[in-house]
């Protein structure tokens, strides 16, 4: 169930009190128990009028007076309902949901609270993180009574507490974190803020379900700061991964020539694969002369080489 709060001061939500008596609206069942005894009264009136019984009277007398009573003492609590009875001050017990009775004038059903899951915003506006960076951030609280006479005799209004706890919460946590922390790990922000309001809040008989984290506001000029920040980091990366790229790439290019030199035939079918790779990109026809190809051919020349140098070492 959302609730609806009007704005308040610095950002805290207000939240009206729990629901009294008097503003339940009409209770059917009573009314309906109400019209039938005051119409017997009538009736018993009426006839002892028409016989002179004295007797009835005072049963019709008897019956109206019920019947000015039954919407005092007949309650009806709805299924998510439960309603704190004090009796001369005291409390009573704890009823609902479904039909119930009460002593008229002695007991006094002093609020009706609602069980079911309810939600609370809350904010922290100009909050400085840890690294003493103002931020806004909005969140909202899942919450629900489970003990009905705890949350209505231990404190005066748990919605309004609920309210200014998270938000305290919130600073507090805000406070204690970086910015960087903030925005990439938001989900463990939600289990710390849902860990400290339960604690605050266990004593008053609420339990935080969950709490959402929705937006964390960051100045403008911090924004454009940040986005040079990361696109300096990822060029510095990028520039990074190529060096390493070229330095892979010498590598084996080194190793390549150590094979070259150890087989010259490879090195020539080499040479002739470039030549067939340019023709077929660019679907042109090459033509050489037969002494050209002889020149072109490195594995000869690499063997003339080797076989000068033993020459020279001999």
């Amino acid at each position: 169930m959302s609730n609806n709060y009007a704005p308040g001061v610095a950002g805290m939500n207000w939240a009206p009190p729990r629901i009294p008596m008097s503003s339940r609206g009409s209770n059917g069942p009573a009314g309906l128990l109400m019209a039938v005894l005051v119409l017997l009264g009538a009736g018993s009136i009426a006839y002892a009028a028409a016989t002179g019984l004295s007797l009835f009277y005072w049963l019709g007398g008897l019956l109206i007076f019920l019947g000015v009573l039954a919407p005092l003492s007949l309650k009806i609590a709805n299924q998510w309902e439960r309603a704190i009875v004090l009796r001369l001050g005291r409390l009573q017990s704890v009823q609902g949901p479904g039909v119930f009775f009460i002593v008229p004038v002695i007991d006094d059903v002093a609020a009706w609270l609602d069980q079911r899951i309810q939600t609370t915003e809350f904010n922290a506006e100009q909050a400085l993180s840890k690294d003493t960076v103002p931020v806004d951030v909005d969140a909202v609280v899942f919450w629900q009574i489970h003990d009905a006479e705890r949350a209505a005799l231990e404190i005066t209004d748990y919605r309004s507490a609920i309210s200014r706890v998270s938000q305290t919460s919130l600073r507090e946590m805000v406070g204690s974190s970086l910015l960087s922390t903030l925005l990439s790990d938001r989900k463990q922000g939600d289990v710390l803020l849902r860990e400290e309001i339960a604690r605050k809040t266990a004593d008053w008989g609420i339990s935080v379900i969950s709490v959402e984290i929705r937006d964390i506001g960051v100045p403008a000029g911090l924004q454009d700061a940040m986005s040079r920040e990361a696109q300096a980091q990822r060029e510095a990366a990028a520039r990074i991964h190529l060096g390493q790229a070229e330095q892979q790439v010498a590598q084996k290019f080194v190793e390549a020539a150590e094979i070259y030199a150890k087989s010259p035939a490879a090195l020539q079918l080499r040479a002739m694969n470039i030549i067939y790779e340019t023709t077929k990109e660019r679907g042109a026809t090459i033509l050489m002369p037969s002494a050209m190809v002889d020149a072109m051919n490195p594995g000869g020349a690499l063997a003339l080489a080797g076989a000068a140098a033993q020459l020279a070492a001999k």
